[in-house]
């Protein structure tokens, strides 16, 4: 029986669900960005605005660039750029591509519209977290103190208009990609060819996914061609392709495929959380999907109206209120056109094919929120083509949100062996 807070909580919701879902604020500069029309080139910078950075001896600009999806369609992604202060070496710069974790999938989730975006990496489920969501550049003043330009994407949806795809890797990839050739294309930075790119969680994803795109990276006609990729840093990477054995051609085989990958993805309301915006950005990837396939009619109402409205950790707060331990009455007891899904997430994900330049995972034993196991397959998966992708257990007990603290000094030191042209090991398991 449900609690009186409980039906409290789902009579105002029902409420809510006759009036039209404001859209969250966002700043000006995102404002007028969302009214602009995604044509141009890929990686064309549309708009942008010199910010203030905490970081000492850099510059900062947000920016708006061209890029596209998965399915080829053009979109507007927004994003940082940061490069140090004074001139370039001959050669430019070399870029880092910073690819950020899970903050929701509203247009006001974009980590570049915090106050203060350019700072070190602040995390919320950390004690020294002092926000509500995540943001920051991981090494960001290391890397400017080595001559480096970061660029920092919010992925398309997050600030640029449209609808984000939420935990589509082969979307993120792009926008990454893109971020990239927006930076080397500003002759106020003086960017290089030389690229790497680094991510963590959702962001290590999209760099694992961008790191398989050989046609996607060397097509030309773009902002800025021929970007010399070195290298791909994953910090706890996600690959949804490498959990699923071969999807079956029957609808009951996918629909019991489907059962059991919702089953593991829904143990608590805080991941729950994220499957409700899998789906969501699943749907916006491929819209002849419907929410309804495999959520009641209540279900992809709440979850249309919180994923376009709310970040992620105050978007498992709303669920948590509204329906306590009845929030998988949200799913139907039996999906339909689970087909049709499976193939979108797996088209959306990592693609198997042998990634351009070195990869090197760094993950926890503890971590729950992205189990091991997926890199675990992707690695194999990749190494099997002839990849080099190494996967370092990080010492300690480490969480999810650990990670990437811990993981600093060692990707750090990564990137620069790559830059400098320094020797690697295959980092593939032997035997």
């Amino acid at each position: 029986m449900k609690s009186f807070i409980q039906s409290l909580a789902l009579a105002c919701f029902s409420f809510t669900f006759a009036n039209a879902f404001a859209e969250p604020p966002v700043p000006p500069f995102y404002e007028s960005v969302m009214q602009m029309s995604p044509t141009g080139k890929l990686g064309q910078v549309i708009k942008k605005e010199q910010i203030k950075t905490s970081l000492k001896g850099a510059q900062a600009w947000k920016i708006a660039y061209i890029s596209s999806d998965v399915a080829g369609r053009q979109t507007i992604a927004t994003a940082l750029v940061i490069a140090p202060v004074g001139p370039a070496p001959k050669e430019g710069r070399p870029i880092l591509a910073w690819a950020h974790g899970t903050t929701g999938s509203a247009q006001n989730c974009g980590p570049s519209q915090i106050t203060d975006p350019t700072r070190a990496l602040n995390q919320y489920f950390l004690m020294n977290g002092n926000s509500w969501t995540d943001f920051g550049i991981p090494n960001g003043q290391e890397f400017i103190n080595e001559g480096y330009v970061v660029v920092a994407t919010d992925y398309q949806g997050l600030g640029g208009g449209g609808k984000h795809q939420y935990a589509v890797a082969a979307t993120n990839g792009r926008d990454v990609i893109n971020a990239a050739r927006a930076a080397s294309s500003m002759t106020e930075v003086g960017a290089g060819k030389k690229t790497l790119a680094y991510g963590w969680s959702q962001g290590g994803g999209a760099a694992i996914a961008a790191a398989s795109m050989p046609d996607y990276l060397s097509q030309q006609g773009t902002a800025a061609d021929n970007l010399q990729y070195l290298g791909f840093v994953a910090l706890a990477p996600e690959d949804v392709a490498a959990m699923l054995p071969k999807v079956p051609t029957d609808e009951a085989g996918a629909a019991k495929l489907m059962q059991e990958f919702t089953a593991a993805n829904v143990p608590n309301v805080f991941l729950f959380t994220h499957f409700m915006m899998g789906l969501w950005g699943a749907q916006a990837s491929n819209p002849a999907l419907k929410l309804t396939d495999v959520l009641t009619e209540e279900g992809a109402k709440v979850a249309d109206q919180l994923s376009s409205n709310k970040c992620v950790h105050v978007m498992a707060d709303a669920f948590n209120y509204a329906y306590g331990d009845n929030y998988k009455s949200l799913i139907k007891p039996q999906a339909s056109n689970t087909l049709a899904w499976l193939k979108t997430f797996i088209d959306g994900s990592v693609n198997p094919v042998k990634p351009v330049a070195p990869v090197v995972i760094y993950w926890g034993s503890k971590d729950v929120t992205v189990p091991p196991v997926m890199h675990e397959l992707y690695q194999k998966q990749m190494c099997a083509m002839g990849a080099n992708v190494g996967r370092i257990q990080l010492p300690g007990e480490q969480t999810h949100f650990t990670t990437p603290g811990v993981s600093a000094p060692m990707y750090l030191q990564w990137v620069k062996d790559r830059i400098s042209g320094k020797p690697l090991a295959n980092g593939c398991p032997k035997g």
